[in-house]
């Protein structure tokens, strides 16, 4: 079982996205991107939906522990298999919840690591247990995260956070969470649920179409600024220029860090 992203109408115009991937912590697996990106295009299309819930499976379980490893030695030592999986999988599902207008809510409990911070990232209001955790620990790994998952979690967590989880493999409560401006709002963990659904009720309530059109403004205000004579933006000559970002792919400390996970030791990096 690879996993699914699911996608069931409630009630009011409010859409339940659900990351499922048991035993794994609702880890994401790349079908699971694919499903992400085909779900929040749906939602796109339709007219009827008013507000959009995330959460992971599970009462009181995790949000998203990160991506599948179980599944990384069989793309990620080659760079082009690697840049596929980044540049089309991942941002293809991420890239599709930041284009879509209906307002997003998460519900995190529990764990809310690597990739879950990633989705968390892409939605409007962040609801959290007090009990949950976020980090992006992946040079434990001994992997960077690619260029445009890092823009958007920076922007999202704020660099000095992101630095954090990225060059020290910090992890973060919710109240931490809170207080660094990236949760909306924390609650008692046998509450997350009824809070982020109250949340949801509420958007969905209100002018579908103003909702919309407020997404679109704050969408246009984040875009990056065009340089003259349309010369690449800045991330995307890190993803096109001339230094690959995805040349590590058969790197030692790469093939290391995963294999130490796998099988249960710590990296000698």
């Amino acid at each position: 079982m690879s996993g699914e992203v699911l996608m069931n109408a409630g009630e009011g115009g409010v859409v339940h996205v659900t990351l499922r991937h048991t035993g794994r912590l609702n880890a994401m697996s790349r079908p699971m991107w694919r499903q992400l990106r085909a779900v929040f295009e749906d939602v796109q299309r339709s007219a009827d939906v008013r507000c959009v819930l995330i959460a992971g499976e599970g009462e009181g379980g995790a949000f998203c522990a990160g991506g599948d490893i179980s599944e990384y030695p069989g793309f990620r030592f080659d760079a082009a298999a690697l840049r596929d999986f980044h540049e089309n999988d991942v941002w293809g599902g991420l890239n599709a919840m930041l284009q879509c207008d209906v307002p997003i809510v998460a519900q995190i409990s529990g764990a809310c690591m690597g990739a879950g911070v990633e989705i968390a990232s892409c939605c409007d209001i962040r609801v959290a247990g007090s009990g949950a955790r976020f980090g992006a620990p992946i040079a434990k790994l001994g992997f960077p995260m690619a260029p445009r998952e890092a823009q958007l979690v920076a922007g999202a967590v704020g660099d000095v956070t992101a630095r954090q989880m990225l060059l020290e493999a910090a992890t973060f409560s919710a109240p931490d969470m809170l207080a660094r401006g990236f949760l909306s709002r924390v609650v008692a963990d046998d509450m997350v649920a009824t809070e982020a659904l109250g949340s949801a009720q509420r958007i969905a309530a209100l002018a579908p179409q103003a909702a919309r059109m407020n997404k679109q403004t704050f969408r246009a205000l984040k875009a990056p600024v065009a340089l003259q004579n349309h010369a690449l933006s800045a991330i995307e000559n890190i993803v096109n220029g001339p230094a690959d970002p995805y040349a590590y792919a058969a790197s030692a400390e790469h093939r290391e860090g995963i294999s130490a996970f796998l099988d249960k030791r710590a990296p000698v990096f």
